[in-house]
């Protein structure tokens, strides 16, 4: 073969294509589901709950389900648990906002899903009128509460007003999740992980309009 062919000897090795972002995810979700059994899984649920509130991408509500329908009967102290570690969280979620948040802020909107400058702001600004409600609402609701606890942080709202609402909103969700699950057992897993979201979100709907109507009378 000619020393000036075209066709090389040794092919470049083909760029490997990127990770989609939602194939980790989908990992990471897979593994938090696992937790459900190993002999740890009530630490588990709170470590992810407490974990979910600041940093981590993965709700509890999958952890909680799964253990729920293994073991019905402890359905409110499940509930509890996440409860617990998710409040706990948010405090944490709050110190890192009050306190390092000018270190940190680079690496959550580059890394942590749902943290994004937008939002932030967004967040930052509803806190000026509505503490108590916008912490609530993001508890109890799909929405990043992440988001919520470290802005609320950067913005210096009270501490006793965050906690109160995240134990209202966090409280809510998850021991609604349990009674679901409770009452209806097993069979309504599958409608859950489809439509809780919607039923947190109309729920809300229907307080903040409560709330509404009760400031106008």
């Amino acid at each position: 073969m000619p020393e000036d062919s075209a066709t090389p000897l040794h092919p470049a090795a083909p760029t490997p294509a990127p990770v989609p972002r939602w194939a980790w995810h989908r990992r990471l979700y897979d593994w938090s589901l696992s937790l459900a059994h190993h002999r740890h899984a009530t630490a588990a649920l709170f470590l992810v709950a407490f974990a979910e509130s600041s940093f981590f991408p993965i709700p509890p509500d999958v952890l909680q389900i799964a253990m729920t329908v293994e073991r019905r009967s402890r359905a409110w102290f499940y509930a509890a648990v996440s409860t617990l570690g998710s409040v706990l969280g948010g405090v944490c979620g709050w110190l890192i906002g009050w306190g390092l948040w000018h270190l940190v802020s680079d690496y959550f909107f580059r890394y942590i899903p749902g943290v994004t400058p937008e939002r932030f702001a967004f967040v930052q600004a509803k806190y000026l009128d509505h503490a108590f409600l916008t912490v609530f609402t993001a508890a109890f609701t799909p929405i990043p509460y992440k988001v919520f606890t470290i802005a609320g942080g950067v913005a210096e709202i009270s501490l006793l007003t965050l906690v109160a609402a995240s134990i209202l909103g966090r409280g809510g969700r998850f021991f609604l999740l349990a009674a679901l699950l409770w009452w209806f057992g097993p069979p309504v897993k599958r409608w859950i992980e489809r439509y809780f979201n919607l039923i947190t979100l109309a729920a809300t709907a229907l307080i903040v309009a409560v709330v509404v109507v009760i400031a106008l009378r």
